[in-house]
């Protein structure tokens, strides 16, 4: 019955999400409510989550991570869905929120991109993400990541071609709610980027997606911050 109930919800949500943002824009495609997340999203029901846990939170970059071995000692989730955008997001985020979570590691926006959603409105996605964390654990500790940069000599996804500047944008809007909600504004850039805005290519091997050990660098770069 839980399950069901959720799968419910979130298709709910995915009907809600999918009404017209202006007659410039159009209707835009907000959809997210497909067979793999309602698969995470049960798996996610029989692992609950603790108190005080550290979650990281997004899509496939973030679900690849494995988190629990680069963090040994520490109480660690990952709430990573493969092909997840920020409606997606804003859908599932009550059970993590009422759990409250230490801290919080949130990317996501690279799908919403690659759908052509207009970067203000993943940007309005994000301050909802924000506002309902601040409303329902202001204790969580949340810090906003910046979009990756990707490599099109190597992207195979077509879909993303010629879409770094989009990221540029939305980081800029990214950096700004943190800012204004006087949260931790994470640069990955400062990790991943070749020096020319490109992901590095010794680190990717579709020019989208981070190989195992640029993970390690990730972590590094975290606690370096004193993030971690």
């Amino acid at each position: 019955m839980k399950l069901k109930l959720i799968s419910s919800a979130a298709a709910l949500l995915g009907l809600l999400y999918t009404a017209p943002v202006s007659a410039q824009q159009g209707k835009i495609d907000s959809s997210y409510n497909n067979t793999y997340y309602q698969g995470r999203m049960e798996l996610f029901v029989t692992l609950p989550m603790p108190s005080k846990a550290t979650v990281f939170l997004g899509n496939s970059i973030t679900e690849r991570g494995m988190w629990h071995e680069l963090l040994p000692g520490k109480v660690v989730m990952n709430r990573g869905i493969g092909g997840d955008n920020t409606f997606g997001v804003l859908a599932r985020i009550a059970p993590v929120i009422a759990a409250k979570p230490a801290k919080i590691f949130l990317l996501i926006g690279i799908n919403d991109i690659g759908r052509n959603l207009p970067v203000e409105v993943i940007a309005g996605n994000y301050e909802k993400i924000i506002q309902q964390f601040r409303k329902g654990s202001p204790k969580t500790v949340l810090y906003v990541q910046s979009v990756l940069p990707m490599n099109d000599d190597i992207l195979t996804a077509a879909y993303l071609k010629n879409k770094g500047q989009l990221i540029v944008q939305l980081n800029e809007k990214i950096a700004a709610l943190a800012k204004k909600y006087n949260l931790t504004y994470v640069n990955l850039h400062e990790v991943f980027n070749d020096g020319s805005g490109k992901l590095k290519p010794e680190l990717t091997m579709d020019g989208i997606h981070i190989k195992p050990a640029a993970y390690v660098l990730w972590v590094d770069y975290l606690k370096s911050k004193k993030y971690l």
